[in-house]
């Protein structure tokens, strides 16, 4: 994506009105925080634009065992009190260091009210304290227990989809490769922005690389914390644009599950999510992508102030409740 002209010019109104709130609120920079410190100062914002939490039948928190012991938590949010329902498999953003359940709440429950399915929302293990591939292990072991006993939770684990925003939309398409070597079928892949590639050479990645929310200042950061060594960079788990699998190839990308992609236009992340659904196109995989234009990273929990926000909603609720029916 390539734009010769100031980009700030390709915001609308309301989504520049609230980068000059940010900007005016004075917070520190991301990468001057430590994790700790980063994970406060985002869960303080997280909902300050989000539409009004939306009430739910059943909300419950449990927990669900990794593959080394540890209690994952979870959040399983459902419109309907005692109907057995489809589930989505949420990951929430955060560059794999902050968020949790409760900054993607409002949310996951959005979702859950405009497709009429369940949420389950997943507490994966952050870095630095947890580095890769913990949460993509934390994020498939989920996915599995789903596939395998989400019926003990009266939810329909015939019918699966995975989703995630950013990082958790790098979750998801990782799972959704898993699913497919795994024979487990899945409905769709939901991706908010998803982060997709090892590296930033793209022309959205210069174009928007400071002052539009997600900066590559706080991409390197997120990604110092979370990679151990040079070459998880350049593993599929972490870049399934680029990566490459232990034989050293790209990973294919053939029979995984059906795609919806929402992009922000003005978001550094946007000409991966292309390359990624035109991949996924080549491979055989049937793709919609949507691309929000004159917004930025983060816009989906912006619905106060965004409208594109609840269109978002409204297009990703329309894309579950098509891929759930077409399960047989």
């Amino acid at each position: 994506m390539s734009h010769r002209r100031n980009p700030k010019t390709l915001l609308t109104p309301a989504m520049h009105s609230v980068l000059e709130r940010m900007v005016r609120a004075g917070h520190p920079p991301l990468h001057s925080l430590n994790p700790v410190q980063a994970r406060a100062a985002y869960a303080a914002g997280a909902d300050v634009l989000e539409l009004p939490l939306q009430p739910m039948a059943r909300a419950e928190d449990f927990h669900i065992t990794a593959r080394d012991g540890f209690a994952i938590p979870v959040r399983l949010v459902a419109p309907s009190e005692d109907q057995t329902l489809p589930v989505l498999v949420y990951f929430h953003g955060g560059g794999f260091t902050i968020g949790s359940i409760a900054t993607h709440d409002g949310l996951c429950r959005q979702l859950a009210h405009r497709a009429q399915c369940a949420v389950l929302s997943v507490d994966y293990r952050l870095a630095p304290e947890h580095k890769f591939p913990t949460a993509v292990d934390d994020a498939w072991d989920v996915v599995q227990w789903v596939a395998e006993q989400g019926a003990t939770r009266n939810i329909r684990s015939t019918h699966i989809a995975v989703g995630g925003d950013s990082a958790g939309g790098t979750l998801a398409a990782v799972c959704a490769i898993l699913a497919r070597n795994a024979d487990i079928r899945l409905a769709l892949q939901l991706l908010f922005y998803p982060g997709t590639a090892a590296h930033q050479h793209t022309d959205s990645h210069r174009m928007f690389a400071d002052g539009f929310v997600l900066e590559q200042s706080h991409i390197q950061y997120f990604f110092n914390h979370y990679l151990r060594t040079p070459a998880d960079w350049d593993d599929w788990r972490f870049a399934p644009l680029d990566g490459h699998d232990a034989t050293g190839y790209p990973v294919e990308l053939d029979g995984v599950a059906p795609a919806w992609l929402g992009l922000a236009e003005c978001d550094p992340l946007v000409d991966e999510g292309v390359h990624y659904a035109d991949r996924l196109r080549m491979a055989g995989v049937p793709v919609e992508l949507d691309i929000y234009r004159g917004v930025v990273h983060e816009f989906i929990k912006m619905g106060r102030a965004i409208p594109q926000a609840g269109q978002a909603h409204a297009d990703a609720a329309r894309a579950l409740v098509h891929a759930f029916k077409e399960m047989v």
